[in-house]
């Protein structure tokens, strides 16, 4: 027994050493993509005794040097070129070397949310994806993917590993993001990273950080009062901590978010946590990025009118800086269906408005039709738009409309489009009109575009 137990303490040292090794986070390894033109901070643990040495091949004679803490860890940041690559990234710490390889410079972006962004191509069969799946080869964009985790406290580290866009690659992830990346890789020429970290299912207190809750009350009784599911847990920050936590310190150009559908049985409260996030998720990051988002779609199930009232709290976010929001409620083949089967449509109306805002391509309209002001004419009430031209409507006769008298009962209106633009609304059920609606009910469908195709987005002019 003596002999076993010398044994055992002869085994620690090395058992400790082993334990010691120079280690990066999942995200920092073979063909990632990092930010191009940035600051772009490098992290991981090494032991505190040695300094960890960083060579990058774009500047091979500039060697980045950074001595762990206590505890092992160790951050510190590159300056990265523009885009382009392949290039190589060496970490050295004591004897302890580890190089990660074909590592591209180009744009990232985060690509987050619920079921409608986490939608795949092995999913029901995507309407408007054509052969995308065989043309997907395509050195220039990668994906790194999470897989559906969560915790009580947040994570250092995530699963996933970064894939080169192929045909045996792209089949899991979101054919929304996949587009997304391929219409920013075709249009800037530049590689691009997507960061897929969404779960089907899931409420946006999940996603959101412990201390947006801890500053407001408010914020902290809507997250709390939230039901249990049994696809996903909806306890505040949970999945936030092992989703997103662990990839703070990568650097983003910014995120794409779809998600709302599971938090239509609270909606007057989504759009303060709704904005608790997107402000929660750049101050964690440390990068005041762009968030651009899509507003839900129409479907049936919804109760009551759950759906259109948490649409027009997506709408009232678009007051913090750097927001953007696109409509699908035309996108959409069945309406029993929670999940929209055109999906390429959806990515392109995002990408636009990206490539718009963020790269500052000419020749795009990418903003939708919407409302401006409602005069009111005896019997007849008359909106105002802003648009890209005359609206039009693609049917034999404008649909989703509703207008109401004093006694807040809402009929359905017959519509017209006068000739200076404007939309004239009457039913002979309201004498005195003083209010009107636009595919505000759950599944609205809308039938009116501008020049562009792009619908006009859903509207109310009361606050009933």
């Amino acid at each position: 027994m003596k002999k076993y137990f010398i044994l055992i303490l002869a085994c620690l040292p090395i058992i400790t050493f082993a334990q010691s090794s120079l280690r990066l986070p999942a995200i920092i390894s073979n063909h990632a993509v990092l930010q191009q033109s940035s600051d772009v901070q490098l992290w991981g643990w090494a032991p505190s005794t040695s300094p960890v040495k960083i060579s990058c091949s774009w500047n091979p004679t500039d060697t980045v040097s950074v001595t762990p803490a206590k505890d092992w860890t160790w951050i510190t940041s590159v300056r990265t070129p523009k885009a382009g690559g392949p290039y190589t990234i060496t970490f050295c710490s004591d004897k302890q070397k580890i190089i990660i390889n074909d590592i591209l410079i180009g744009e990232v972006w985060l690509c987050s949310g619920q079921s409608n962004m986490e939608y795949n191509f092995t999913w029901a069969k995507v309407l408007d994806a054509g052969d995308a799946v065989a043309q997907s080869a395509n050195n220039e964009i990668r994906f790194f993917q999470l897989s559906h985790k969560y915790d009580n406290f947040p994570q250092t580290n995530s699963d996933g590993e970064w894939k080169v866009s192929a045909p045996e690659t792209v089949m899991n992830m979101s054919v929304a993001g996949y587009f997304f990346g391929k219409k920013i890789n075709e249009t800037t020429k530049s590689p691009v990273g997507l960061i897929a970290s969404y779960w089907g299912g899931t409420n946006v207190q999940a996603w959101t950080p412990k201390d947006v809750f801890d500053r407001d009350l408010d914020l902290k009784k809507a997250a709390d009062d939230f039901k249990p599911v049994s696809w996903a847990p909806v306890e505040p920050s949970v999945i936030y901590n092992a989703m997103i936590y662990p990839i703070l310190n990568y650097k983003i150009s910014g995120t794409i978010w779809y998600q709302g559908e599971s938090n239509t049985d609270q909606p007057k409260e989504y759009g303060k946590l709704f904005a608790g996030l997107i402000k929660g998720w750049r101050e964690k990051f440390n990068n005041d990025f762009p968030f651009y988002f899509v507003q839900i779609a129409p479907w049936k199930g919804y109760g009551g009118i759950s759906a259109a009232l948490l649409r027009e709290q997506q709408e009232a976010t678009l007051s913090l800086p750097k927001t953007g929001m696109i409509v699908v409620g035309d996108l959409v083949n069945d309406i029993t269906d929670i999940h929209p089967r055109i999906k390429r449509e959806v990515a392109l109306r995002l990408a636009n408005m990206v490539l718009k805002e963020q790269y500052g391509l000419t020749g795009l309209q990418p903003y939708f039709p919407r409302f401006a002001k409602m005069t009111i004419q005896k019997n007849k009430a008359y909106i105002t738009v802003t648009s890209i031209g005359k609206l039009n409507c693609k049917e034999k006769s404008i649909k989703s409309f509703q207008i109401a008298g004093s006694d807040k009962v809402f009929y359905p209106a017959i519509a017209g489009i006068e000739k200076n633009g404007s939309i004239m609304l009457y039913s002979k059920m309201v004498k005195n009109p003083v209010a009107v609606r636009y595919c505000f009910i759950n599944d609205g469908m809308p039938n009116l575009f501008d020049v562009n195709s792009l619908p006009l987005i859903p509207f109310r002019t009361d606050n009933w």
